[in-house]
């Protein structure tokens, strides 16, 4: 049902009864546009209670449904303030996941192993027991952008420039969980996944966003393939070059992964995709093993860290599993989007 609807609202599906129902989807955005404005007006007028926690409060979130490659992001933030000497928390939703860890946690506990990561819907109580009890000095809001009750010191929103804002709509009719103008209260912008688009298209985004908001600093970054986890140990990724490879993945975007497994040298000889958060069963993980049964006998298989961390198994039907770990890589403004986060931080 997600494949078909974004299928339908990013213009894959054509003909006249695509037509009609992107029309429908349309009408329907309008008393969507008219909640989210209603409730932000709430907030920012100070008619709807915004709690202040005692540490400073980065959120790293998007405007958008589906991924813009926020877990490389907070996984960024995070670390910063942690080499800064600070003890740093990071706050979630915890969406996709119903016992409270989904795979975004397990990838930033995996990879953030001395930093503690808390889960549940009341935000603002979630931020009262990391001061508290972890006597943190900084909270890092996970997918924070929308959640206007806790305030926060820093918003930083990302876009992913493979889909940019000025060709999408407001849900329904698109992805955008608000308006653009939204963006005013961003104090960063950060475009993901730079290197996947034409300079020429990434620089009229940036034109566009300069435009609109000219007091906001904007970064570009690219998602950056760092090591393959799995087997004995990770490995450079480098090592997946002009092997046969087929892939799966359950994330927002699977699109970028792909690009990513081509960017790297890798032979595709199958793609497989699935939702975004899926929760591997164990009928997913047969028939994963009766997929991969049908792929050449010298093929790798590759998913993503997020998926990886679910399953957990070193191999399907003999061929090895390896998982791409991905980092944030700064193409421009790294030393403003620092300066940022260091505005914010606890004195020394």
């Amino acid at each position: 049902m997600e494949r078909e609807w974004l299928a339908l609202v990013r213009g894959e599906r054509r003909g006249p009864f695509t037509l009609l129902a992107r029309a429908g989807l349309r009408l329907a955005s309008w008393p969507y546009g008219v909640g989210v404005g209603v409730r932000n007006g709430l907030f920012s007028r100070g008619w709807k209670t915004v709690h202040r926690a005692v540490p400073p409060v980065v959120s790293v979130g998007n405007l958008t449904l589906g991924g813009t490659g926020k877990t490389p992001c907070v996984e960024y933030v995070a670390a910063f303030y942690r080499d800064l000497g600070h003890r740093v928390a990071i706050l979630s939703r915890g969406y996709g996941s119903d016992a409270g860890r989904n795979d975004e946690a397990m990838v930033l506990e995996e990879n953030l192993p001395d930093v503690p990561h808390l889960q549940g819907r009341d935000r603002v109580a979630l931020a009262a027991t990391a001061a508290e009890e972890l006597e943190a000095e900084v909270l890092v809001l996970d997918d924070g952008f929308q959640h206007r009750r806790l305030h926060r010191d820093l918003d930083v929103v990302l876009i992913d420039a493979t889909r940019p804002l000025t060709r999408d709509h407001l849900f329904p009719r698109g992805t955008l969980r608000e308006p653009a103008s939204g963006l005013r209260r961003a104090g960063a912008i950060v475009l993901t996944r730079s290197d996947q688009v034409a300079a020429a298209e990434l620089e009229a985004t940036r034109g566009w966003l300069a435009r609109r908001f000219p007091d906001t600093p904007v970064a570009t970054t690219e998602h950056r393939p760092a090591e393959l986890l799995g087997g004995d140990g990770p490995e450079p990724v480098e090592s997946l070059a002009g092997k046969s490879v087929a892939a799966f993945c359950g994330i927002g975007n699977p699109t970028a992964f792909r690009r990513t497994l081509e960017t790297l040298g890798a032979s595709l000889v199958s793609f497989r995709s699935f939702p975004d958060h899926h929760a591997y069963s164990r009928s997913d993980v047969d028939e994963l093993g009766r997929w991969a049964e049908t792929l050449p006998a010298d093929a790798l298989v590759a998913t993503t860290q997020k998926d990886w961390v679910k399953l957990r198994v070193p191999e399907l039907a003999g061929r090895p599993l390896r998982a791409v770990r991905i980092g944030l890589a700064f193409r421009s403004g790294q030393d403003e989007f620092d300066a940022a986060l260091r505005r914010i931080a606890p004195a020394e």
